[in-house]
This record gives C-alpha cells, structure tokens and sequence, in this order.
C-alpha cells in the first residue's frame, strides 16, 4: 500500500504549530472546566480544505444530525486589507478569495480573474517557470474553465519575479477589495413586484443586485430600523425630501428561517462597522417578551483597531537578546533596500521602455548591473525571515540551538555577494553616463525630472544608483555590533567574525569608488538646487559643507545659504557669490553679533553668523580644516559659494512653522527652482530648519538606516497609528505597510531634538520617544525598547543596536 499524502494545515506555511485549534480567550484567561456529558466528533472545514477533528462535550438530545462538516469562514471583510495587520490574518483571507474565486462567487472579468490567480500561483509554487507553471495549472482548478485563461495566467505570473508569498497575498487582497463582488454573499428575495433579486450585506450597507450586477444600495446611515416579519424582509428608512423610495422597503425570502437569518447577519454588520462598542444585551423581561433578543457578540472593527493599535495583540512573546533584535535589523532593512532596488529595476526600467529617450547602451549599462543584484537580495531575504521564523518559534522545527543565530546565513551570503563584485565596480560608470546622458539630452533630463516626481522615487533619482555600496556599509556595521555582542564562545561568534572580515575586505575594495561617486552625487543634487551654477561639477572639487548662515550687510544680518567646497586641482570657478578663502577668525566683539566669523579671501571678506555656538563651532572647524588642507598642499583655497533670495524676502516671512509632512513649505524661494521640484531637499531643510550638515553627516548616515513597525502619535491627538518607518537621509518616511510602493509622508529630521518624554505630557506608554522641533512634537513608540543616546551639541539619536519591533 502506498502512502497517504500529507497535505499541509492552514498556516503551515508561516510556521503556525500542528492541531494549535482556535481560541477567542482573552490574554491570561484559562478555558473553562469541561462539563459533564457525552463527547461528540465534529469535523471542521478549514479554508484550505483540510479537515480537522474536535471533541466537544453535549447534553443528551441536544446535537443535530450525525457527521455534520462544519465550515471555518471569514466573516466580516474589512474595507481596507491593510488594517489586517498580521501575516497569518491576510493569509486567512487570501485563501478566502481563492475559495471564492473556486466557487463563482467572487465573479469578474477575465483580466482581473487571471490577475488573482497569478498571485496565488505565485504564492504557491514561486517565481514563474513555464513548464512548472503549465504542470500546477493543469493538477490546480481554480477556477471553473480555467483553459481559456492559462496564458493570460502565466503572462501576469512572468511579472510576479522576485515576489514572497505574503506580497502575493497581499497583492491579491489588493485587487479582490476593488471587485463589487469582494465579500459579497447572496440571498435570493423578491421585490414588491415580485422581481427576483438577491440581498446581500456589506461593510457600507444592504445592497440589491439582479443577477450578479448591484442595482441598488443602502447606506448604513440612510437606514433607520431593520425587521422581518414571518418572510418580510423590512427596511425602514430615514426621511429625505431627494429620494424617492417609499419609507418602508418590504422584499419577500423564501421562508422565515431564511429571513430571519439574513436579518441577523445585517444586525451584526451593521454593529462590526458602525458602532463604537460591542451593543449592551436587552434586560429579559419578566413575563413576556416582544422581538428577538438577538445582537452581536463581539468586539466592533473600531474596537479591534484600537486593541491592534495599542499593542494588545501581541501575545506571542518574542526573543528579548541583543542578536535577535540585530537579526531583525537586517531583515527590516532588507525589505527596505529590495524596495529602493525596485525603483530601478521595475519602476524606473517600466518607464524607459514607454519612451524613446535613453540610449541603448546606457539602458544595458544599468539594468544588467542591477537586476543580478535584485535577484540575489531576493533570494537573501527569504533566507534571513526563515531563519527569523525559526528562532521566533513560528515553526514545527525544534527553535534551540542552531536556529537562534544570524552568522551563518550572513556568512554564507556575503561570500555569494563577493561574486556581484563585477556589478558592484560599474555603479561609477553608471552614475557619471547617467548624468553625461542628462547634460546632453534635454528629452533625457525632462524624462529624469518628471520620474523624480513620482511618488515612488522618494529620493533623488541617482540616490537609488548608490544604494548597493550603501547596504555593504550598512552589512559592515551591522557585523560589527554583532560581533562587540557575542562573547568569543558563543556559538555564533566563529561565523559572524568570519562575515564581517568578508564584508570588510568587500568595503575596502570599493570604499574609494563610493566615496567618489557620493562627492559626484551631492554636487549633482546642489547643481539641481542653485541656480546659474551650471559648472558646478568639475574634476576636482569636493564638497564640504552646506548650510544656513546669516550674512551681516548694511541692512542688517540677512540669511542665505553658504556651500563650502575643496578644490584638488588648479582648476577655478569664476560665478557671483563664490569667495577663494583664505582666513577666518572669530568677530563676536568687533561686531557685536552672537557666534559670527570673518571670512576673508584675496580680495573681499565678510561677516556671518550662525544660528547657535553650536552650528558655528561647525563651520570653524570645516573651514579652518580645508584651509589647513590648502596650505599644506600649496592648491588653490577652498571656496565658499553663497546664494540669497532674489526676492529679499526676510527669513521671518518664509512659513516654516507652517510645515507639514509632506512639504516643509509652500512659500518659494531662491533655492527652488522654477520647475517643480522636490520640496524636502537637504538644502531646503537646511535653509528652513537654519541648519547645516557636511559630508562626514551624509557618511555616518549612509551606515546608519533602519525600517520597522512604529506607533506614531501627534502632540494635540489621543490615539497610536501603527506605520511602516524607514530612516534614512536624514528622514523619516511613513508607509501603511512594508508592502506599500511608496510613503504617505515624510518629515525630514535635521534640526529636530530627540528626547524621552516627561511626566508631564502623560505619555503612560513604555518604549517611547519624543521628537519636537520648534511648535513641532511627535511621538513614537516602539514595541521593543530603543535605547536613546545624546551627546552635547548634537541632536539625539536611537541607539541602533536594536531595530524597530514589527
């Protein structure tokens, strides 16, 4: 006899444990004591058609009808799936859909029908091979006459490269909530006419449909009062002058049972999605009662999003070590840097091929350098979150011992990530033939700009070109910390110590590259910012420092913004506001103005002052040094290059405490330019912020990068909205989930303080801190502790030794 085939329990493919059954217990409550009676078998339906057995005790002649199924279904369909925040929850409903789908009740046109199914397919066999494609169809109905739809099936599936399981379920999630018929069950009726129609219920209201076509639909608000009456279905409404229904709607059911049925199924709905709280029950009456006494059990949608909200979902508990949290770490940013690789390879490449703008060469050039590195993060990703399922306990292998480590599978990538190497040494090329093709292509640069100006490329465009060398500094300090952390007997120690001597040699080799292509990068970004400085970028100059300084003149101090740059060369640079430096010193006294400088050059000097002691000790020490550098080396002076409005404006009159998130401000000045362009560039933060970052700043923040799961609450507002968080460039980028494309908002954190807060704000949460600059507060919480560091004179940071908690 062969073997029976074991086929895998719902969950099984996130890790959930054998037989782990269904509770609705609250976090600590124990089940209640089995009673007395008779044990009987029922059998339950899972969504993934599997069976399963459970014992429950009856009392005699109280149990129906013998091997009865019972089916496990979802019940409630929210309007938006990302508000299912867990994996295993979007999971459930992904294999909802797909039942649907099965069954015909999920009806739509052929396109968006062969779409789902590729995210399925997707989700269960991986990425697209046509022969493994053509054999799963073939054994897989999922639809009825699924023949005619295969190729259409496969050509969508050809785009899913790269995709995880959950970013498929995710997908199709996405695209069944816009069908008319997501969630949407049927019960036949008839009209006062004697119309055969169906009902049906949703989150928004009761709805009519004839056939499979809604032609009708009551809101939740327009309704005042649901009944049946023996196969009545009643729904009375709220008086409106417009509307031209009667003020009581009767349809006929096939029977009372089914009317009855379909009005406790309204009942409930409307309580899941309208009201605050679970309905208090009907006192009974004492001698006789009127009505049913039906109302839902339960918590409602927005109880349930403040219960996810406040964290009280969080039942499992997690490892607490520092490795953990590290390990975390570089799956939280790997998702992050997939993400920006994206931008390029799908995005970026997607829009090139629609316009006739880019040269052959220049498209091989950079597509074929970035797209191995995109199908090898792929494949690391899910290397790094099977592992973490492992150590978390989310799977049925035993979790001591090997599995709650990260340095081996470290290890074993970064050597793989050696051989991408030949990849990695053409992003110089790449960025400078970009930027070639841009300066002599007007069609080019227009097409570069409009990109820009998507949502998705949330950072200057030749940003993305530098992320791969970004992510090997980003590897290199996370071994790091990882390896001051282990002591030498631990068993992880060996392979982590051997990543990071991988990883270090990897970063030497292509240390000097990068730090090229940063320098040729930001004077590119400050090209795009400063107008008339067409020449900017030239062999030779390096940037120093840019920033906020107030220029002292007959009518007084009057801000602008200063770019210190080195030159390497004998080359020289003749445009309005550039100065050739050749000395500085302090002038508090002589001038009589708080923490201003001299600055002199061949020919002219000037007064400026800075916002604080602070911002000026900056300044000094960057200026003094590449003077120090420029004597030493007998070259030409660092130069310093000043931009002013054209408009004279007075700082007082830009509207910076008027920012918001996604822009900083809506008034215009000399810094932008008068096409549109990105608002929360470093230089226009700088300008509104009155602040300064240099070179070593964009250095240490390129190392420095973190994504995750935060609750974010503003200072006026009462409730914790969970976001997706990426940090970096000196910003925070808010998203609904990892899953998202692009943020809902920014907000830029140069000049921003970093507090824990006090008692005072009554912020009776663990795990939070306060972000505020000026009238400007927000705070965030973790679910893990983040440990805060300051130092004096500089804003705070979170100490990255452990990452955002999802």
């Amino acid at each position: 006899m062969g073997e029976t085939e074991q086929r895998p329990t719902a969950g099984s493919r996130l890790g959930a444990q054998e037989n782990a059954g269904i509770s609705t217990l609250e976090h600590g409550q124990k089940p209640p004591m089995t009673p007395p009676g008779k044990l009987v078998s029922i059998k339950i339906q899972m969504l993934d058609d599997t069976q399963e057995t459970f014992d429950i005790p009856v009392r005699m002649g109280s149990w129906g009808p013998k091997h009865v199924v019972v089916k496990f279904v979802v019940k409630f369909f929210p309007p938006d799936h990302a508000q299912l925040q867990e994996e295993l929850t979007r999971y459930l409903f992904a294999l909802q859909v797909k039942q649907d789908l099965a069954q015909g009740r999920l009806t739509c046109n052929d396109t968006s029908t062969a779409l789902l199914i590729s995210h399925i397919v997707q989700s269960e066999i991986g990425d697209f091979d046509e022969t493994i494609d053509r054999e799963h169809l073939a054994k897989n109905k999922y639809i009825p006459h699924q023949e005619a739809l295969e190729d259409k099936i496969m050509e969508f599936h050809r785009n899913h490269m790269g995709q995880t399981p959950a970013e498929s379920d995710f997908q199709l999630l996405e695209i069944a909530r816009r069908l008319e018929m997501y969630g949407i069950r049927l019960h036949p009726a008839k009209d006062r006419e004697g119309t055969k129609i169906n009902l049906a219920v949703a989150n928004t209201g009761i709805l009519v449909f004839q056939g499979h076509t809604k032609i009708n639909a009551f809101n939740w608000a327009k309704v005042r009062k649901l009944s049946f009456k023996r196969k009545r279905f009643l729904i009375k409404l709220r008086p409106d002058v417009n509307s031209s229904f009667q003020d009581t709607l009767e349809f006929l059911m096939a029977s009372r049972d089914f009317c009855k049925s379909f009005w406790k199924i309204c009942v409930e709905h409307h309580a899941f999605f309208r009201l605050f709280e679970e309905p208090k029950p009907k006192p009974k009456p004492v001698l006789f009662s009127r009505g049913s006494s039906f109302r839902f059990s339960g918590r409602t949608q927005k109880q349930v999003l403040d219960y996810v909200k406040e964290g009280g979902h969080k039942k499992v508990q997690f490892p607490t070590e520092k490795a953990y949290f590290i390990a975390k770490e570089v799956a939280t940013t790997e998702r992050t840097y997939l993400k920006d690789l994206e931008v390029i390879t799908s995005w970026f490449q997607s829009a090139v091929s629609k316009e006739d703008c880019m040269p052959e060469t220049l498209k091989n050039l950079i597509f074929s350098n970035f797209e191995p590195l995109h199908k090898f993060h792929t494949g690391f990703l899910k290397e790094i979150e099977q592992r973490l399922a492992l150590w978390e306990g989310r799977s049925n292998a035993h979790i001591k011992g090997d599995y709650q480590r990260i340095g081996d599978v470290m290890l074993k990538n970064i050597q793989s990530m050696k051989q991408l190497t030949i990849h990695l040494r053409k992003h110089n090329e790449i960025l400078m033939e970009l930027e070639n093709g841009i300066k002599n292509s007007r069609k080019l640069e227009t097409f570069c700009r409009d990109f820009e100006l998507q949502k998705v490329c949330y950072l200057p465009l030749n940003t993305f070109l530098l992320r791969p060398l970004h992510r090997l500094m980003h590897y290199k300090q996370i071994m790091e910390r990882l390896c001051k952390h282990y002591h030498p007997s631990n068993v992880d120690f060996r392979d982590s110590r051997a990543a990071l001597a991988e990883i270090s040699e990897m970063v030497a080799q292509l240390h000097g590259n990068m730090i090229k292509m940063e320098n040729f990068q930001k004077l590119h970004e400050l090209k795009k910012d400063l107008i008339g400085m067409d020449n900017l970028v030239i062999p030779g100059r390096e940037f120093i420092r840019l920033g906020s300084l107030s220029k002292l003149s007959g009518k007084g101090l009057q801000q602008r913004m200063f770019f210190l740059v080195k030159i390497c060369t004998s080359c020289n640079l003749t445009a309005f506001g550039l100065l050739s430096l050749s000395q500085m010193e302090e002038s508090e006294e002589e001038w009589g103005v708080p923490h201003c400088l001299t600055l002199r050059g061949q020919h002219q000097s000037i007064v400026v002052a800075a916002s604080t002691r602070a911002e000026r000790d900056k300044w000094t020490e960057d200026i003094q040094m590449a003077i120090d550098l420029a004597e030493k080396s007998s070259g030409p002076a660092p130069e310093l290059l000043a931009s002013s409005p054209p408009d004279n404006k007075s700082p007082d009159e830009t509207t910076v405490d008027q920012e918001s998130e996604d822009d900083l401000s809506a008034s215009r000045t000399s810094l932008e330019r008068q096409s549109p362009h990105r608002g929360n560039t470093t230089v226009h933060v700088c300008w509104h912020r009155n602040t300064s970052v240099s070179m070593i700043d964009f250095s240490i923040a390129v190392e420095n990068q973190l994504s995750g799961n935060l609750l974010r609450k503003f200072k006026n507002s009462n409730g914790w909205q969970k976001l997706w968080v990426v940090f970096t460039n000196f910003c925070m980028f808010f998203y609904k989930s990892h899953q998202d494309n692009h943020p809902l908002a920014s907000l830029p954190l140069l000049g921003y303080s970093l507090t824990l807060p006090s008692e005072s704000e009554n912020i009776h949460k663990d795990y939070v801190f306060k972000l505020h600059f000026k009238s400007h507060v927000y705070y965030f919480r973790a679910e893990t502790i983040i440990v805060i560091t300051a130092k004096p004179g500089k804003t705070a940071k979170t100490s990255h030794h452990s990452s955002y908690s999802e």
